[in-house]
């Protein structure tokens, strides 16, 4: 691997990676607190498991957005791709600071929807310029669904 190419994903992992660590800051003010006395569904997976996916979500996120930036960033595809995985971040690290800093649940969700949407677009962008990258984002963009329903199914029992 190229140092150019290197640098181009090391950089938007360690953004992403930062991005978790603020969105983890906005978590710990109620994850022990609000969250657990919560309703919330039977699928809701254990507590402990949500750090790691997301540390792997993170680190997919960012090398998917370094391969299509290595693709140069002066060409217009490649800047489109790029905007709107920021916007979607942008969004990510909105739904943290809402559902668990805010403890507002339903602004969480319509965060989180667009979130969603936002990915299939990123994705689709990603796609025209890598589909290595864009598929590095399948995991995420699974994740954020299944999250988008646990985070209704937690609006509708409370």
């Amino acid at each position: 691997m190229t140092t150019r190419k290197t640098l181009h994903i090391l950089i938007p992992v360690a953004v992403c990676l930062l991005v978790a660590f603020l969105s983890a800051i906005a978590t710990q003010t109620s994850v022990n607190t609000w969250y657990p006395g919560l309703n919330k569904p039977a699928f809701t997976p254990p507590s402990w498991l949500f750090g790691p996916v997301w540390i792997v979500l993170y680190v997919l996120m960012g090398t998917a957005a370094g391969l299509v930036w290595d693709r140069g960033f002066y060409h217009k595809w490649v800047k489109t791709a790029l905007y709107h995985f920021g916007f979607q971040l942008i969004l990510n690290a909105s739904w943290s600071l809402f559902f668990f800093g805010g403890k507002m649940i339903l602004p969480a969700l319509i965060i989180i929807t667009g979130l969603l949407i936002f990915l299939f677009f990123t994705y689709r962008w990603f796609k025209i310029v890598n589909p290595i990258a864009a598929y590095l984002l399948i995991p995420y963009i699974i994740w954020v669904g299944f999250a988008t329903a646990l985070n209704f199914e937690i609006w509708r029992l409370n």
